[in-house]
């Protein structure tokens, strides 16, 4: 038997609807284990996509992508694994037809608690992301390029692509920065 596709809330289709898509040309950055393409889509099902569909997580300022990193690394841990080694990496992106919703008031208007956004502990992770998945699938579905969206670990805005959506020459690499001093 297949498995079945969840139904959509409608109400968050018609509310991403009434978004008007915008445009986003310009650097993000991008942390990545050594020796991984940077440019590599994945379907991880992170904050804002379900794992039915390719992204890639950017922030657009180098600490964004930092803090992200290092939230994910520690998983609740009090200290750093002292072998990781990851790499910063300064991308170039195109995306032209991005959602983009600018703050927490933005995300509190499609139904997701914002007194929890970036709050609750590695292990609690998963009962803040079903509401970003589902506006992240909703997106996808619309046929938007990507998001740009508030980053929960540091106060800047963080791009995530679809790997679907948005063409290989849209993407190149400006820069590797080495690794990660933690």
């Amino acid at each position: 038997m297949a498995n079945a596709i969840p139904r959509r809330d409608k109400a968050l289709i018609d509310a991403l609807e009434a978004i008007s898509p915008v445009e986003y040309a310009g650097p993000v950055w991008r942390i990545v284990r050594e020796g991984r393409d940077p440019l590599r889509f994945s379907a991880s099902g992170g904050r804002w996509d379900d794992g039915s569909f390719d992204v890639l997580y950017t922030s657009l300022e180098r600490l964004g992508a930092i803090e992200e990193m290092r939230f994910h690394l520690m998983r609740g841990q009090p200290v750093m694994p002292s072998r990781v080694r990851y790499q910063l990496f300064e991308l170039q992106v195109r995306i032209g037809r991005a959602l983009k919703l600018l703050d927490l008031d933005a995300l509190s208007a499609l139904g997701l608690d914002v007194s929890r956004y970036g709050r609750l502990s590695y292990q609690d992770k998963s009962q803040e992301y079903p509401r970003t998945q589902q506006i992240g699938e909703v997106a996808h579905f619309l046929e938007f390029d990507g998001l740009i969206v508030p980053s929960a670990r540091y106060g800047c805005h963080n791009a995530v692509l679809f790997g679907d959506r948005v063409p290989p020459e849209a993407m190149a690499i400006m820069h590797d920065h080495g690794l990660v001093a933690w």
